[in-house]
């Protein structure tokens, strides 16, 4: 329950009393009472409603203990009676969104960001952390816009293929990421990359239940069930990808939609046009030239022009460190190793895979393809 309502918790109390740190520290004393009295007196009938009531009032307490922060204090009072929320933002603004812009500040270098944010939504710890914010207005939202889309990315990132540990899903960071992105949508509704990442977003949940089986096993993208995925999400998906790239300003988030509606428009999986998905990762590296968006077009080249043209492509980029700790190139190799009949060295590469622990599934699905060889 605390990991569901935490990180709504903080944001909402944030906004309340406009410290960051005072609501983490008051969110966390309403969590320690919650231990205390809901064992004897019982569940709340809104848990969420009940940890930022009793969190606010736990900051507005320490505020009037502290004459040192009055006008914080003042503040936080008027917030109670105002119809608006300080700093520009309307009191019917997600919370947790107006908290992500106010962490992704354009005083602090972009990883610095990312990682503030991150450890929020998803309990990362970050070595340091800068003691105060300001809450941003409108003014300030373009020069953020582009960490808090990667702060979206990323928290859906890690609910869509965890690092590691027993779950290959954790849902309900992918859910809460889709919901930040029809945040953002709604708040920046011209703006192609906030369209562009709620696409993609949407496009790639869809095939959420078809990803394991009803055993929890891995279901690769080719064996999926496409009757399974979500075609309500699908379309709306690609109404986004359409609209994004009206506007005439292309950007990563769009081109990574484009990529995920040439695999949601096949019927088939031999349908899948590889050839455009390849040509469409080229486009991408003129945005993000990294390693992994280049692997990615590798199995796209080797998926349209064969296993050997893929492979070239791996093992050229195979030598940099950032990719050394990352499953998906060393299975990506062991696959294509595979379909050009190497065995020895398809094996090594799935094992290399194995040590890096991925998701249990993960992990299960590699061992039984070295098994079915």
């Amino acid at each position: 329950m605390f990991r569901a309502h935490w990180w709504a918790a903080v944001a909402a109390v944030t906004r309340q009393v406009g410290d960051l740190e005072l609501a983490e520290d008051a969110v966390q004393d309403a969590c320690a009472a919650a231990l205390a009295q809901w064992p004897a007196e019982g569940w709340p009938s809104s848990p969420r409603g009940w940890l930022i009531g009793t969190a606010r009032h736990k900051a507005l307490d320490r505020l009037r203990r502290d004459r040192r922060r009055m006008d914080k204090e003042a503040e936080a009072m008027r917030e109670d009676a105002a119809p608006h929320a300080p700093g520009g933002w309307t009191a019917g603004t997600d919370d947790e969104l107006a908290l992500i812009f106010t962490c992704c500040h354009p005083a602090l270098d972009p990883a610095a960001r990312v990682a503030l944010t991150l450890r929020s939504v998803c309990g990362l710890t970050t070595a340091e952390i800068a003691a105060a914010f300001l809450v941003p207005g409108p003014g300030d939202l373009p020069a953020r816009l582009a960490a808090v889309l990667r702060v979206v990315y990323l928290v859906f990132t890690e609910g869509h293929l965890t690092a590691g540990g027993g779950a290959l899903i954790r849902g309900e960071l992918c859910d809460q990421a889709i919901r930040l992105a029809r945040a953002l949508a709604a708040l920046l509704p011209s703006e192609p990359e906030v369209l562009g990442l709620l696409a993609l977003l949407l496009l790639t949940d869809a095939r959420r239940d078809a990803r394991l089986s009803p055993d929890g096993d891995l279901v690769l993208l080719a064996d999926q069930d496409r009757g399974r995925w979500d075609r309500a999400m699908i379309d709306e998906g690609e109404a986004l990808v359409e609209r994004a790239l009206r506007g005439n300003r292309p950007g990563p988030y769009q081109v990574q939609a484009a990529i995920a509606a040439c695999h949601s428009g096949a019927a088939t999986a031999a349908d899948t046009d590889w050839r455009e998905i390849a040509l469409l990762y080229g486009e991408l590296l003129r945005y993000e030239p990294s390693p992994m968006a280049e692997a990615n077009r590798a199995v796209a080249v080797a998926m349209s022009e064969g296993p050997a043209a893929g492979l070239v492509i791996l093992d050229t980029i195979g030598g940099d460190a950032r990719l050394a700790r990352w499953p998906q190139l060393h299975i990506a190799r062991a696959e294509l190793l595979r379909r050009l009949g190497r065995r020895t060295e398809a094996i090594a590469a799935y094992e290399a895979a194995i040590a890096l622990e991925p998701p249990a599934p993960e992990r299960a699905y590699l061992a039984r393809r070295m098994r079915e060889w």
